[in-house]
């Protein structure tokens, strides 16, 4: 069997990706469903899209980093 023809197919996701996102949904459904009006939603879009920054942040801070 000739290899050189082949191609491999592999993905460059991981577990932790995965993670991640069911992470921004669930932070998307709690920021927007405490959102007094459209902006404040929009807003709560946007934290969670990075609430892990705010994540490690905290995390630093509270051990002093």
């Amino acid at each position: 069997m000739n290899t050189s023809n082949q191609t491999m197919n592999k993905s460059n996701s991981s577990p932790a990706s995965c993670i991640y996102l069911l992470g921004m949904i669930g932070a998307a459904i709690y920021f927007i469903g405490n959102a007094s009006g459209f902006w404040a939603g929009v807003l709560g879009f946007l934290k969670a899209l990075v609430w892990p920054a705010f994540l490690v942040f905290e995390a630093f801070k509270s051990l002093g980093v």
